[in-house]
């Protein structure tokens, strides 16, 4: 019987959800563990491993050489919408003018108080990191 491997460590679930998705449309089933208790609480990522994907050992090999030929060329596609039609917003992504973008909402903790402190967008799209 064949054991899932943690093959990935992530900071977002965005992140993971995006590599998952890459594995999963060239036949790679994986996995994400912690996704949920870490966007409950993400103070406790450290103490789990963050949030991890996870895929089957004998798969281990095929999934690094896809997400690194991806990351090399990014000649693979992923099946998103590129716009949102009448968004809430009037920005766009300046790598690639998308407008499926999400802002990073990271956090800095002061004694126990979190504290927003992130102006930077994401896109979807293209992974691009961006301020606006």
């Amino acid at each position: 019987m064949s054991q899932l491997i943690t093959f990935q460590f992530y900071e977002t679930a965005l992140q993971a959800n995006r590599e998952k998705q890459i594995l999963a449309e060239n036949g790679i089933n994986s996995y994400i563990a912690n996704e949920q208790l870490i966007q409950s609480d993400w103070l406790l990522s450290q103490a789990v491993g963050g949030i991890q994907l996870q895929v089957f050992e004998e798969e281990v090999e095929k999934a690094k050489q896809i997400l690194q030929e991806y990351k090399d060329n990014n000649e693979f596609s992923l099946e998103v919408e590129h716009t949102i039609e009448n968004p809430e917003f009037d920005f766009v992504c300046p790598q690639c003018k998308s407008n499926h973008i999400y802002r990073d909402d990271s956090a800095t903790s002061f004694f126990g108080i979190s504290i927003l402190t992130s102006h930077t967008f994401i896109c979807y799209y293209c992974g691009n990191n961006f301020t606006h």
